[in-house]
């Protein structure tokens, strides 16, 4: 097998990995199955404005089945203009694939949780892990990565995670999953981008005798850019909030130290995920 293909092939079995642990922390260890129903009270809080809710629902509803055939269009055509068949083969696969085999997993692994007395409204389905809303949004994000050029895809990757940060963000605000059904929906998605891009790229190298040609590398250094300058945003926005408001942040983090964290783990999840991607396809 090349040693690209490889690579992704070790980044499958990682995220396979990844994702049976995430179910199996979310369902058998108590601790963090009221860690999980903490987080979520603590989003579900945020929904009593009427303006987060009617947003909430705006941002979540962008995955639901007729606005997201629409948005997979853009990968795909991208593609189509870029005449990478290839390409366009993994994008396919990748947002079918990911997309029913959670539909699959989430009767299959279906459980009442633990932590559901802790909520005020328990209004989360035993059938709700993994996140069949999380893993449209990361696989949509991931094959904008793939399909971009490659003086786009760090732009791409960020543009990507923040969608599927917000969309996750969204549907937490309004119960319809925990936020550990999230951060599946991701590993999902992950999952099957980088056993698409190994076969693929195994199958060229069969096919062809040699690696497909390589267009120029960008610099480590233009990658990352527009990650730094998001997270700086980010930060600043962060400091300014800060200054203004002290005593209500600094209160508010005290008593949602698990919503906080959460959040948090699932952003980081999403950016990490977009970035790891955009990293090995700087050619």
């Amino acid at each position: 097998m090349p040693r690209r293909a490889a690579l992704y092939a070790f980044g499958a079995l990682a995220g396979l990995s990844l994702l049976a642990l995430t179910w199996y922390c979310a369902f058998h260890v108590g601790p963090l199955e009221r860690a999980d129903a903490h987080v979520l009270r603590g989003f579900t809080s945020l929904a009593g404005h009427p303006h987060v809710s009617g947003l909430a629902r705006r941002v979540a509803s962008l995955c639901d089945p007729q606005p997201y055939v629409f948005l997979c269009a853009l990968p795909v055509a991208i593609t189509l203009v870029r005449r990478r068949p290839w390409t366009l083969l993994v994008i396919a696969v990748v947002l079918l694939g990911a997309n029913i085999s959670t539909e699959f997993l989430k009767p299959l692994l279906a459980h009442p949780r633990l932590g559901q007395q802790l909520l005020v409204q328990p209004t989360v389905a035993a059938a709700s892990w993994p996140s069949g809303h999380a893993t449209a949004a990361m696989a949509l994000a991931l094959c904008c990565v793939l399909a971009a050029p490659p003086r786009l895809r760090p732009a791409a990757a960020v543009g990507g995670a923040a969608f599927a940060i917000a969309v996750s963000y969204s549907f937490l605000a309004l119960g319809w999953h925990y936020p550990s059904d999230a951060l599946g929906g991701f590993l999902v998605a992950a999952t099957w981008t980088a056993a698409a891009v190994a076969a693929v790229l195994a199958v060229q190298r069969r096919r062809e005798g040699t690696p497909a040609a390589a267009g120029r590398r960008i610099s480590l250094a233009t990658a990352l850019a527009p990650a730094a300058a998001t997270l700086a945003g980010a930060l600043l926005l962060a400091l300014l909030v800060l200054i203004a408001r002290p005593h209500e942040v600094v209160t508010y983090a005290r008593e949602h130290t698990a919503f906080v964290a959460g959040a948090a783990s699932i952003g980081t999840l999403a950016l990490s995920l977009a970035m790891s991607l955009m990293l090995t396809l700087r050619r």
